[in-house]
C-alpha cells in the first residue's frame, strides 16, 4: 500500500525552454536617450526624477482599489489551495445526539418480534426487543429515549496521486493569481507614469496657447489701432480678431482634458474626482528622460514579466489536471471507522458495554460512466494544449511590445528634434513677418499664416516631448517592471470596507 500510494499518474510538469534573443534589436537609429543593459530599479519611475510622479507611484500602490480587489483574489486562492491540500489528511468528526422515539408495531422493526409478553417498562429498558407483541391493544411500541456519543474518521489512500495532483493543480492556479496581481501592479505604475506625463503635456498646451493669445490680443490692439490711423484696412482688423477667436476656442478642450486626467489619476489613488486638483493643478514640467534607459537583459524577461509567469502557472495547472483525471480511471480506496456509546439510559452512556464500532476500507471502481471520464480527459488534455499555446502567444506578444516600445522611443526623439528645429525657424519668421508689417512692407495675412504655423509647431512639439517620456513607461510596462517595488502594497490587511 504505501508503495502504490507513492505512485502518481498523469504528466508531470516541465518549465519549457523560452528562447530569448542575446540583446535587444536596434529597429531605428540611435537617439540621444537610449536603452542600455543595466538592471531595471523596481521604481524605474525615479529616473524621471520628479516628486511629485514619485509620491503619486507610492499612493497608488497603498491605496488603489484594483490592487485591493488582486488582493483578495490572491487570498481567495491560497484558502482554494488549503481546501485542495486538506484532502492529504484524515478526516474526524465527533458527534453527540440524543432523540425521543417511537417504533411503529407495523413498521420493520415488527419482524424482529419479542420472546415474551413485556410491559412498557421493560421494553423501554433494554431487556426486549420491538414487535407487534409488545402491547397488546392500540398502544403499540412506547417511546423511548436514544442519547449517543461518538467520533468517526475516514481517509482516502491517494493510490494514484489523485489527490496530490489536485494540490499540484491548487498550488500552481494560487501562483498564477499571485502574478495575476503582479502584472496588475506593473499596469497600474505604468498608467499613472503616462497619466501624470499626459497632465503635464496638456498643461504645456495651456501654457503655449495662453502665450499665443496673448500675442494675438496684441496684434488685435495693433490693427485697431493702425486702423484708426488710417494705415490699416478693416480686414486686417477682422482677420487678428478672428485668429484670436480660434486661438480662444481652443482653450477649453484642453482644460477639459486637464480635469480628465487628474481625475483619473484621483481614481488610481481612490480618492473622489478633483482631489489632486491642489496637488497637480499647477504646471509643471513634462518629465525629462535621462540619456540611458536601464532595461535589462533579454534572457531576463522571462522571470520578470508577470503575465508571462501566470501563462507557465497556468500551464503547470492544467497538466496537473491531466493526472486527475487520469487517476478518475483508478479505483479509490477509503479506510474509515467510527466508535459510538449507544444506550437507552443515559446513565448506560458511561458503560464501555455500550461501545458500537466498525471500521474497514472501501473501494470504489467506475464500471460505467456513459463517457464521462473519457471526456473528462479529453478536456484536460486540450486544456493543457491551450495553455501552452497561450504561453508562446504571451512570450511572442511580449516580444512585440518591447520592439514597439524601444522604436516608439527612438522615433519620438527624432521627431521632437526635428520639431525643435520647426519651431525655431518658425519664431524667426513670425518675428519679421510682424517686423515688415509694422513698416507696411507686408500683409497681415501673411502674419496671421506664420502665427498658425508656429503655433502647429508648437503643439507639436509638445506631444513629441510628451511622447518620449511616455514611451519610456510603454518600454518598462512591456519589460515587466514595477512589480518589485519597496512600496507599502495595498492588501487584504490594509483594505478598507467600503459601505
Amino acid at each position: 500500500m504505501a508503495v502504490l500510494a507513492g505512485c502518481t499518474v498523469g504528466p508531470d510538469y516541465h518549465k519549457p525552454d523560452l528562447h530569448a534573443p542575446a540583446a535587444w534589436r536596434e529597429t531605428m537609429a540611435p537617439a540621444e536617450s537610449h536603452p542600455v543593459g543595466a538592471k531595471i530599479d523596481p521604481d524605474w519611475w525615479r529616473l524621471f526624477d520628479d516628486p511629485v510622479l514619485t509620491a503619486l507611484e507610492k499612493q497608488v500602490a497603498a491605496n488603489n482599489l484594483d490592487l485591493r480587489a488582486a488582493a483578495y483574489r490572491l487570498a481567495e486562492s491560497v484558502a482554494e489551495r488549503r481546501i485542495a491540500s486538506a484532502a492529504r489528511f484524515p478526516h474526524a468528526e465527533a458527534a453527540a445526539s440524543y432523540a425521543r422515539e417511537r417504533a411503529s408495531t407495523n413498521g420493520i422493526l415488527g419482524l424482529l418480534g419479542t420472546m415474551e409478553q413485556a410491559g412498557a417498562g421493560t421494553i423501554a429498558n433494554g431487556a426486549q426487543g420491538f414487535g407487534p407483541t409488545a402491547l397488546p391493544g392500540s398502544v403499540g411500541n412506547p417511546s423511548f429515549n436514544l442519547p449517543q456519543y461518538g467520533m468517526s474518521a475516514s481517509w482516502e489512500v491517494d493510490f494514484w496521486g489523485h489527490v496530490r495532483r489536485q494540490v499540484e493543480a491548487a498550488t500552481a492556479a494560487m501562483h498564477g493569481t499571485e502574478e495575476m496581481r503582479r502584472d496588475v501592479m506593473v499596469s497600474l505604475m505604468a498608467e499613472t507614469a503616462q497619466d501624470y506625463i499626459d497632465l503635464r503635456g496638456v498643461q504645456a498646451q495651456i501654457g503655449i496657447l495662453q502665450h499665443n493669445i496673448g500675442i494675438t490680443q496684441h496684434s488685435v490692439e495693433l490693427t485697431t489701432l493702425r486702423f484708426q490711423q488710417g494705415a490699416a484696412t478693416r480686414l486686417d482688423v477682422a482677420e487678428s480678431t478672428g485668429q484670436l477667436h480660434t486661438f480662444e476656442a481652443r482653450m477649453p478642450p484642453l482644460k477639459s482634458q486637464e480635469i480628465h486626467l487628474i481625475n483619473a489619476l484621483s481614481f488610481l489613488v481612490a480618492r473622489e474626482p478633483g482631489a489632486l486638483t491642489a496637488q497637480l493643478g499647477h504646471t509643471g514640467a513634462i518629465p525629462p528622460v535621462p540619456a540611458a534607459v536601464p532595461a535589462g537583459l533579454p534572457s531576463e524577461l522571462a522571470d520578470r514579466r508577470p503575465d508571462i509567469r501566470m501563462a507557465e502557472e497556468q500551464l503547470h495547472a492544467a497538466t496537473a489536471s491531466i493526472g486527475v483525471a487520469i487517476a478518475d480511471f483508478f479505483p479509490r480506496v477509503t479506510l474509515s471507522g467510527s466508535l459510538d456509546i449507544q444506550a437507552l439510559q443515559f446513565s448506560g452512556l458511561g458503560s464501555w458495554a455500550s461501545r458500537q464500532y466498525g471500521f474497514g476500507p472501501t473501494a470504489t471502481l467506475p464500471l460505467f460512466e456513459g463517457g464521462r471520464l473519457t471526456g473528462q480527459l479529453h478536456l484536460r488534455k486540450a486544456q493543457q494544449r491551450e495553455a501552452a499555446v497561450m504561453l508562446q502567444r504571451t512570450v511572442l506578444k511580449a516580444w512585440q511590445e518591447i520592439d514597439d516600445a524601444l522604436a516608439d522611443f527612438s522615433a519620438s526623439q527624432t521627431e521632437r528634434d526635428h520639431l525643435a528645429e520647426a519651431v525655431h525657424e518658425n519664431q524667426v519668421a513670425v518675428d519679421m513677418a510682424q517686423m515688415q508689417y509694422v513698416q507696411g512692407s507686408s500683409d497681415f495675412l501673411n502674419v496671421l499664416t506664420l502665427q498658425n504655423a508656429l503655433l502647429s509647431s508648437q503643439s507639436a512639439l509638445v506631444d513629441a516631448t510628451t511622447q518620449v517620456s511616455r514611451s519610456v513607461t510603454h518600454l518598462y510596462r512591456a519589460l515587466g517592471g514595477g512589480w518589485e517595488t519597496s512600496y507599502p502594497v495595498a492588501s487584504v490587511h490594509t483594505t478598507r470596507l467600503v459601505r
